[in-house]
């Protein structure tokens, strides 16, 4: 393709962070052991530097790059931003693990690719730009989740890459079919071509396409690998596998949704809403009794996708479907990276029991934590509490009366595990106390995130207003 829109400035934050990769990479090759921090620090420019630019771009008009197969538009802008805020929160929590460590660089970068990942995924506008992505967000994670190089993380990475290598291949064999059915893999032209092909092709390749997306998004059915990988990686890591991949999965979705799906003629859309209750109850029920606090937030984070996957099913139904969406990622993003952030701070507390008696030891941790776990559940004034409030609303306007309702319920019901987990934390000293050591960026991080949740929440009206642009077409 050689279109007048090919200007590598169109993918700005993307080119940065592929840039800072490499030469990341370089560097690493030649600074000691004690310098390896510097990559680190590159990265963490390139991450704020995209987010600048992603910004700059938001004001921009709504257009297409590089053959119509990467889309400039509020989704892709907000995502964007979504994404390197959350990296840079991840890179905040792994570099004081990492100092002087023999790999650090290779930590950086990998860290970097993934998120370009999901950054190429959540712009994807051609299907084989969105099996790139997924490629290149799936095959840096499998390396992360095992960088620790022990039992568990080992375990972890194997479990990860099975099923993701696995719905992969699903993914990209969908990617075929359609492409057999619509001619095409660009987005625009499937919508008029999908209209007019076989419902059985057509209902074949969307299913296996979708198999891979929710692979990336940890929802039911391609939701096994999160809980035991999150538990065996490390928790920085956890914290990045269980955010960044989801943001450009579920972007992806939704613009799939909106755009190559809406005219199908297929029933997709009662299908998202079936995937939506099984992963938000499963993974609610799942959590009810988990003692593990890794464990409970990988739980955690298959029932938030639930709640995520109500704006998806109502993609072009209602005009509340985008923002609702999008705020609810960004709510999201902050809040469980501040659940996460505690767990970074307080590396010797791995079960509930750990935390009894944090209120007297580390009162400002058990702040951030009480705020981000209420958060997850959705209580005012924090930004879940808004971004549910929008997505239930969404699906009463789309249609899902009865999908508001369920999600309710399970928000209810969530609140148990959460309060299993905060209620120690204000009792008696534990054995373990003593043995507690925190990091000072990591629960500075924890603060911050925290802070923003509830700082989102307040401003959730201002922040809605700029959510809701229109898609690239």
């Amino acid at each position: 393709m050689t279109g007048m829109n090919e200007n590598p400035l169109d993918l700005l934050p993307e080119v940065l962070l592929a840039a800072s990769a490499v030469l990341g990479l370089l560097l690493g090759a030649w600074l000691p052991r004690r310098r390896q921090w510097l990559t680190g620090a590159l990265a963490f420019v390139a991450c704020a530097a995209g987010i600048v630019a992603a910004a700059v771009a938001a004001a921009g008009p709504v257009e297409t790059a590089f053959g119509e197969s990467f889309a400039l538009d509020t989704l892709t802008a907000t995502s964007r931003i979504v994404i390197l805020g959350a990296t840079l929160l991840v890179l905040a929590l792994a570099m004081p693990r990492l100092y002087a460590d023999p790999r650090e660089t290779e930590f950086y970068v990998l860290l970097q690719l993934a998120s370009a990942g999901a950054l190429m995924m959540a712009g994807a506008q051609d299907l084989l730009l969105l099996a790139a992505g997924y490629l290149l967000a799936s095959v840096p994670a499998y390396a992360l989740a095992g960088f620790r190089k022990d039992g568990p993380g080992t375990e972890a990475a194997l479990k990860y890459y099975v099923v993701g290598a696995l719905l992969g291949v699903v993914m990209l064999a969908g990617v075929t079919v359609l492409l057999a059915a619509g001619r095409t893999t660009s987005y625009a032209t499937l919508r008029t071509e999908l209209a007019e092909a076989p419902p059985g092709l057509v209902a074949a390749g969307t299913l296996a396409l979708l198999a891979g997306v929710l692979f990336k998004a940890g929802a039911v059915p391609g939701h096994f690998w999160v809980p035991d990988t999150v538990q065996g990686s490390s928790a920085p890591v956890a914290a990045f596998l269980t955010t960044v991949p989801k943001i450009g999965a579920l972007a992806a979705f939704h613009r799939l949704a909106a755009v190559p799906l809406a005219d199908a003629g297929l029933p997709w859309a009662d299908l998202v809403a079936v995937l939506s209750v099984a992963s938000m109850t499963l993974g609610n029920l799942a959590a009810f009794f988990q003692q593990d606090v890794k464990r409970l937030l990988a739980y955690s984070t298959i029932s938030q996708v639930g709640y995520l996957l109500l704006p998806v099913a109502v993609a072009g139904r209602t005009d509340l479907d985008q923002e609702a969406l999008l705020y609810y990622l960004a709510g999201y993003a902050l809040t469980n990276l501040g659940a996460f952030a505690v767990v970074c701070a307080l590396p010797d507390a791995h079960t509930i029991d750990d935390y009894r008696g944090l209120a007297r030891t580390h009162p400002a941790l058990l702040a951030s934590l009480v705020v981000c776990l209420l958060g997850l559940v959705g209580t005012p004034p924090t930004a879940v509490f808004l971004g549910k409030l929008e997505a239930f609303s969404a699906a009463f306007d789309g249609g899902y009366a009865w999908l508001a309702v369920v999600a309710a319920v399970n928000t209810v019901a969530s609140l148990f595990y959460y309060l299993r987990w905060i209620a120690p934390a204000f009792l008696a000293r534990g054995p373990s106390d003593t043995s507690r050591t925190t990091s000072g960026t990591t629960a500075a991080v924890a603060y911050g995130a925290a802070t923003g949740s509830v700082v989102l929440g307040l401003l959730g009206g201002t922040v809605l207003d700029a959510l809701s642009g229109p898609l690239a077409r």
